[in-house]
Formats: structure tokens, sequence, C-alpha cells
């Protein structure tokens, strides 16, 4: 299991509905298979629709949801759905580059400039901490800092927590064990 970002149009060119399915075509196969059991963030593109004119689309990160299986397209051999549970839409959208950072480190090339070739790809895997970081982003309240303060957040360790170990005495007939 992977986590990933599922790329959709305001006006997609392929059959997507958010909320239950994405639609896509068999180039992104395995790396779609790879989320199956797991969550996903979907993203808009600058491209509002298929008209290469239409450069309104907000780039954004907007909501999340886990897939939940992935199914051959019966009318189009060459593409897939992968069905979606537990859709939720983000209080507030997230923008794909905050204070000159990219939230996925794929997207950003050693010299600072865009990987525009990860960038194309409509479904890449993420690391848990950048899913982690896209989601308090989408779910904190907005402040000046907003990056800082989900990066503070994104690298605390958790607390530890120290089990006791209780012995009992339990019997059994005639024998007497200890249980940890």
């Amino acid at each position: 299991m992977a986590k990933g970002v599922f790329t959709t149009k305001v006006n997609p060119t392929y059959d997507d509905l958010p909320e239950v399915r994405y639609h896509f075509p068999k180039t992104y196969l395995n790396q779609a298979q790879a989320t199956v059991g797991d969550w996903i963030i979907y993203y808009e593109p600058r491209r509002q629709d298929a008209n290469a004119a239409g450069r309104r689309g907000r780039q954004v990160y907007f909501a999340t949801a886990r897939v939940q299986r992935i199914a051959t397209d019966p009318h189009r051999h060459d593409h897939y759905y992968a069905f979606v549970t537990d859709f939720l839409e983000f209080e507030h959208i997230v923008p794909f580059r905050q204070d000159g950072k990219y939230l996925e480190d794929a997207l950003m090339k050693e010299d600072g400039s865009t990987n525009k070739g990860a960038f194309g790809r409509s479904v890449r895997l993420i690391s848990e901490n950048e899913y982690q970081l896209i989601l308090q982003l989408g779910f904190t309240k907005l402040t000046g800092g907003q990056m800082e303060d989900a990066d503070v957040i994104a690298a605390e360790e958790p607390e530890a927590y120290v089990r006791p170990m209780v012995e009992q005495l339990r019997g059994c007939g005639s024998c007497t064990t200890t249980v940890k």
C-alpha cells in the first residue's frame, strides 16, 4: 500500500466523480494499484478542462479519500477506475507550493526548478510525511506562518508510552501458571 495524489480537473476529460471514482488510462495502473487500501489526495491542476487555453485551475490539493479497489473500464479496454470511499473535502484548499517549497518532494529538481515530468503525471505516489503535511494544512486554521506551523506539527515525535507488565496467577486445575 502507498499514499498517492490523483489529479482531476474541474471539467475532466475522464469519467471522474471524485467522491466515488477516479478514471485513468493504463499508463497509471501500477501507481493506482499501489494505493489500494490506502489514502490519496486529490489535486486540481492549472488547466481547468481539456481546452489548452483553459488555465484557470487553482493548482491546489482539495480532498482526500481511501482507494477501495481498481476495476477495468467496461467500455474502454485501456482505461480503469479507482473506486474510493471515505471521501473528505478539506476545510481549506492547499496550494501545491508554499513559501517557495513544494509539498511533494518529487516535484522539485535538485537545482530548485520544477520537475515538469513528475508534475505532469496524473497519478503520483507520495510519502506518508507528505500526505500528513498536506492533510494537516487542509484541516488547520490558516495563519500567516501556515507552512512553518505545519512543519512543526509534522516533525513532532509521538510521546513515549511505557506499557506496564502485570503478573497474574491463574489456576488450571492442579497447576498454577504465571501469565505476563
